[in-house]
Order: structure tokens, then C-alpha cells, then sequence
């Protein structure tokens, strides 16, 4: 029996690590899953529903080899020139802007303004899984009235009054070709989160004459509600095979809001073999007071505001000798808030006078000597009213 206890010990002993005399709970590494195995047990996805898809068009092939050969070679002479690197070190070199940006159109434009629209979520929640490479330049203006157009760009944001009607829209086309675009918003919906709006939609379009083209959906103004943050609103580009016809009842802006109610992948899903996606400009929208405007004039019903009530700060219980902490603050916690500003108000309004001009503002604050007999709490208090810091400001 002593035998057998023994050889039970003994395995025990030999499974156990031993470090620094310490015994180490757990198995030991050899019997463990390694790091990357648990990783890839946590970070597990079906390749069948997060396998991204290319639904949109190829890049158009304009420049042939001897092309790209003359541009490099183009490049290093560049390089090599010694009077351009002189005029760039003096930061005395000019380049032509709209040069630079038709070059960076041609070049790394596209899959740059495709990482950003990944990273705003964009294609994830238009169409899942699937994604496009925006080669089509998409040029949105919203014309501001005063002479001048506010662009469209990947992200930026324009608010509800600078976007009350339907922009200008460009892009270079063949005039023989079909088009189709379309604006809805992403987050916009009131019951479902998962449906979108519709605020445009215009199909047929011959080449880039949108006046042209055969509206379905009219334009609709954003309308963020207030305190919801951002709103993403996007446009999307398709090009036509032929003359198409769309399942979509036809929306005026006398119709009801629920008739805009849009889902953009089930949509695309429904159309895929006469449309691909083209082009891409989106923007972002926060609340202004055109939208309760909208919702009272347009809607005619209340607009909806959502809040967030902040819990109460905890206040730990009273100390009868509360050590390193300043009197002041200390005793300001326990009391009522309205106390509180009531004093400072009081304070404030003792030296205004409604026929004189206030004083002007001490130079150095800081440099103003205290009273020698004035306590370190009420010094520091002083300094923070001179320096016009903590609650002196919300009177």
C-alpha cells in the first residue's frame, strides 16, 4: 500500500513545475494548448460569412507596359534633378494641385478611399461581405448659395442646413452608358436599425446627365436626431448593362416617410446582373435646428431627442479627520450644489457695476502676493478665481 502512495506521489510530482522552489499551478507546456491555438480558437470566424467578395468593377487598363516604363523612368529623372531636391530642402517648390490630384486619382486614390470606407464600416453595412474599389472619381457639390460648393469627400461633415437640396453630381462617362445613383443614410432609421433610408435615388442616367436620368426616389434633406451622434450618409455610383427597371414603388416628397424605407444589399442582391458598383462618396451629418424644422413642418410630428442621464457621482461616507485632502473641497461635497453657486454668484455680482466698465484682468495673477495670515486652502482658492479655473466658470 505504502508502494503504491509512493508511485502516485512520485507521477504528481513529475506533472508539477518546479520554478525557484515555487510550484507552478497548472499543466505543464508540453500538455497545454500553445498561445496561437487558443488565439485562433477565440478569433474563430466561418469563412463562409466573413469572406470578403469583390462585387465591383475592374480597374480600367489605360496605361500598357511601355506606359509604366516611361513613368518610372519619368520618376528617376525626377529624383536624380538637383535643382527640384534644392527648391524642396528652401521649400521654394510649386506643383500644380490639380495635377497632383488627377495623378493620385489614377494611382493609389481608389484603394486608399476604399481603406477609409472600411474603416467607417461602410460596405459592411451597405452589402455585408461584399466590397468595391471606387476607380470612378465621384465629385458630390452641395451648393452653400453664397457662391461657392461644399464638396463631398470620404468622411467629412457637412451639417443638415448646408444639405437642404439635392447636390451636383460629376463623374467622367461615356456618353453611351447607363448610370444609377443612390443616397441613403445608415443610421438614420427610426424603428429598425438594421433598414436604411432612401434620400435619392435616380436610375438611367445617360452618361453624366443626371437631369436626365429617370427619378424614382426625390430628394430627401438628411435629418440626424438630436443626440445620436454622427450619421453616415452615403453615395454609391452603379453602372448599368442596358435600360433597367427597378422593383422600387416611386417616392415624391409629399410621400410618407416609411415608403423610404431601403435595404441596400438585399436591393443590389435583387438587381446584381444588370448593376455593379462604380463610385463612392459618403459624408458624415450631426444635428441642427433644420431638423426639429423638418420634423414640425414636414413630418408633422414631434421630433424625437434622446438624452443620457448621468447616474450620480458616489460620494464616500463622511471622515471625522480627513487626512491630504483640502478643507475647502473637501466640505463643498457634502454640501448643496445651489448653495454653492449661489456664493459665487454673489461674489461675482458684488464687484459689477452696470455704469462702469469691469477691470481689466490681472497681468500676472500668479505674481499678486496673498496674505501671509490667508491659510494654504483659502490660497489656493484665491489663485483658482484669479486663474479662472473649477466652478467660477459655471456662473
Amino acid at each position: 500500500m505504502l508502494n503504491t502512495f509512493r508511485g502516485v506521489w512520485a507521477s504528481n510530482i513529475q506533472l508539477q513545475q518546479i520554478r525557484l522552489a515555487h510550484r507552478i499551478r497548472g499543466k505543464a507546456p508540453i500538455y497545454c494548448r500553445t498561445i496561437k491555438e487558443r488565439l485562433d480558437e477565440l478569433n474563430y470566424k466561418d469563412e463562409l460569412y466573413t469572406t470578403r467578395i469583390d462585387i465591383g468593377l475592374p480597374r480600367t487598363k489605360k496605361q500598357n507596359g511601355n506606359h509604366r516604363t516611361s513613368r518610372l523612368e519619368h520618376l528617376k529623372s525626377l529624383k536624380a534633378d538637383q535643382k527640384l531636391e534644392q527648391l524642396a530642402r528652401n521649400f521654394q517648390l510649386e506643383i500644380d494641385l490639380d495635377e497632383a490630384r488627377k495623378e493620385w486619382l489614377e494611382t493609389t486614390g481608389p484603394s486608399q478611399k476604399k481603406l477609409i470606407a472600411d474603416h467607417y464600416a461602410i460596405f459592411e453595412h451597405l452589402y455585408g461581405e461584399g466590397y468595391f474599389i471606387p476607380y470612378t472619381n465621384l465629385e458630390v457639390l452641395y451648393d452653400l448659395k453664397d457662391g461657392s460648393y461644399l464638396p463631398v469627400h470620404t468622411g467629412n461633415v457637412i451639417k443638415p442646413a448646408e444639405a437642404l437640396e439635392y447636390p451636383a453630381v460629376n463623374y467622367e462617362s461615356d456618353e453611351n452608358t447607363l448610370w444609377t445613383l443612390a443616397l441613403t443614410s445608415l443610421d438614420g432609421h427610426l424603428t429598425d436599425n438594421n433598414k436604411e433610408y432612401v434620400h435619392w435615388l435616380v436610375a438611367n442616367i445617360p452618361g453624366n446627365a443626371i437631369e436626365k436620368g429617370e427619378i424614382i426616389v426625390d430628394y430627401l434633406q438628411p435629418f440626424p436626431l438630436k443626440g445620436t451622434g454622427y450619421h453616415r450618409y452615403v453615395f454609391v455610383l452603379y453602372k448599368q448593362n442596358g435600360l433597367v427597371k427597378y422593383d422600387v414603388p416611386k417616392v415624391t416628397s409629399s410621400s410618407p416617410l416609411e415608403e423610404r424605407t431601403f435595404e441596400t444589399r438585399l436591393w443590389y442582391q435583387q438587381n446584381q446582373d444588370d448593376i455593379t458598383p462604380a463610385g463612392l462618396a459618403f459624408y458624415q451629418t450631426l444635428w441642427d435646428t433644420t431638423v426639429r424644422d423638418f420634423f414640425h413642418k414636414v413630418l408633422n410630428r414631434k421630433e424625437p431627442v434622446y438624452e443620457y442621464d448621468f447616474p450620480q457621482p458616489y460620494i464616500r461616507p463622511q471622515e471625522w479627520f480627513p487626512r491630504k485632502k483640502p478643507f475647502n473641497l473637501y466640505m463643498d461635497k457634502y454640501r448643496d450644489p445651489k448653495q454653492i453657486n449661489k456664493e459665487y454668484l454673489l461674489r461675482k455680482l458684488k464687484t459689477e457695476d452696470p455704469f462702469n466698465m469691469p477691470p481689466p484682468p490681472l497681468k500676472f495673477p500668479n505674481a499678486q502676493p496673498l496674505p501671509k495670515s490667508m491659510p494654504s486652502w483659502l490660497k489656493l482658492h484665491e489663485k483658482k478665481i484669479r486663474l479662472g479655473w473649477g466652478r467660477v466658470n459655471d456662473v
